[in-house]
């Protein structure tokens, strides 16, 4: 790394953590060449880059100053759900159907969808990668991959792990039909219908789906939406209810973009190897980090094969290929057994192409400039937050990822925000969608995955707009706040 990028992730790590408030001061061009032993010229570099990402304005001959895209208060604990709480029953299925109904019509804003744009990823190179890897295809390979996946990707993706400072043999990988397949599978592994599965709240509305289907009961643990999972919550629920397995997003965490510090990952997987419960891990978003270093997911810290680790290119590459993984630990036969009783298999061509581009297509360089482009569209929607919305509203401030989760006055109706944002063409992720009591009504989640154009634009006015209206039109609590 160059050493202007350094001094730009330092400083920029900086503005989000706080030290540095919304509208002060960034040190003089002299004061950083004293301070760290460089030219004006890498000092310079280092603002433009941090302009790139909207996180300082130059002002003609006073220097540079934090930009409002972070003037919002930090997250406070009202954003958190209450208590580790157990759902007898979860049945959300019909509220999140109709919400991602809405999210994929292409003539609506997609601030609720649960995708970036497809324009981000590079289709034609994943194309021609497709052609060539199919025309050097042999017969039996068709069946010979079978459960497992295709060899060559799996021998990829453990160059992936191995280049994090994991060891994991291409022969113990399940190449699934995407994520949620290996999450479905690694459920099914270790636990029964009825059974009590830990999860997060705010949490993955597929994950409680998943729950529902299989007849299993959630036990909810709150999720802080800067500092991520709550472990003190955590134990003192393991200390009280027999969970079978535990869920969990440690890395961008979908909804609200936390993630656990490396402390705290290695602390959750100490608290459950100690009662041997295993951990289906979902780090889907593992990849699309803003800062200089990807974080370690919990399975990093696993000793005892406890921790399932499972993730997919559908967010940081192909979709529509449908093509995910697990790194499975101790649990890796049962795993290819059900994925051979119920699948079969991944799609062979989808796998092959996919192989061919992580070795011939250049992917590092592709999510560094995916990593940007999340970056610099993060910053323009919490600008436009901060310049629609009511002044009380608390957002998430994500290091990766593409969501950030929005807390209202206590009080908001956010599924009557839906339902008003829809009938102007807009999208949102209501808060209840992610809460297996469909709690937490009054906090949304918003996509910054999507291009920032004149469109969004306006489309972030007129949902500021009608917030302002419910607080308005709601209850005596809401009508003071807003005054």
């Amino acid at each position: 790394m160059k050493r202007y990028e350094q001094l730009a992730d330092l400083l920029a790590a900086d503005i989000r953590s706080g030290l540095r408030a919304p509208g002060s001061r960034m040190p003089s061009i002299r004061m950083l060449t004293a301070q760290h032993g460089i030219s004006p010229s890498t000092a310079f570099q280092a603002y433009y880059r941090l302009e790139e990402k909207g996180l300082v304005r130059a002002r003609e001959r006073s220097g540079y100053f934090v930009t409002g895209a972070v003037a919002l208060p930090a997250p406070a604990p009202r954003v958190v759900a209450a208590p580790a709480q157990v759902a007898a029953k979860v049945d959300i299925s019909d509220l999140v159907f109709a919400v991602l109904d809405a999210a994929q019509q292409r003539d609506i804003a997609p601030l609720g969808s649960a995708f970036p744009s497809p324009a981000l990823f590079p289709l034609q190179r994943l194309a021609q990668s497709l052609s060539r890897s199919m025309r050097r295809s042999q017969p039996w390979e068709s069946v010979q991959h079978l459960p497992q996946g295709h060899a060559g990707l799996r021998q990829q993706i453990a160059l992936r792990y191995l280049a994090m400072g994991m060891a994991q043999p291409p022969e113990d990988l399940v190449v699934t039909s995407g994520a949620l397949e290996a999450l479905n599978l690694c459920l099914a592994a270790v636990a029964q219908p009825g059974d009590l599965v830990a999860v997060e709240s705010p949490g993955f509305y597929a994950s409680l789906q998943t729950l529902e289907r299989l007849q299993m009961r959630a036990l909810e643990i709150p999720v802080h939406p800067q500092h991520g999972l709550d472990l003190d919550a955590l134990e003192r629920a393991l200390q009280h209810h027999p969970v079978k397995a535990c869920w969990l997003m440690t890395s961008f965490q979908n909804p609200t973009g936390a993630s656990l510090s490396a402390a705290g990952k290695e602390r959750l997987v100490a608290l459950l190897a100690a009662r041997q419960i295993p951990l289906i891990e979902d780090d889907v978003y593992g990849e699309l980090y803003f800062g200089s270093q990807a974080p370690l997911p919990a399975k990093a810290y696993d000793r005892e094969g406890l921790v399932m680790h499972c993730s997919s290119f559908s967010k940081t590459l192909a979709p529509g290929y449908r093509v995910g993984w697990v790194a499975p630990g101790r649990y890796g036969p049962r795993i290819a057994q059900l994925k051979l009783m119920t699948t079969l298999g991944a799609s062979l061509p989808a796998q092959a192409a996919l192989a061919d581009y992580l070795q011939h297509g250049g992917y590092d360089k592709h999510l560094r400039r995916l990593r940007h482009v999340l970056e610099t569209q993060h910053a323009s929607l919490v600008a436009a937050i901060a310049r629609y919305f009511p002044a009380d509203v608390q957002v998430s401030q994500p290091g990766g990822g593409y969501f950030v989760w929005v807390a209202l006055a206590p009080g908001f109706d956010s599924l009557a925000l839906h339902q008003q944002a829809l009938a102007q063409g807009i999208s949102i992720a209501p808060g209840p969608m992610f809460s297996a009591r469909q709690g937490l009504r009054h906090c949304i989640r918003l996509n910054f995955g999507h291009p920032w154009d004149a469109r969004m634009e306006a489309a972030m006015a007129a949902l500021g707009a009608l917030v302002k209206n419910l607080y308005e039109i709601g209850t005596p609590r809401l009508r003071n706040k807003h005054k």
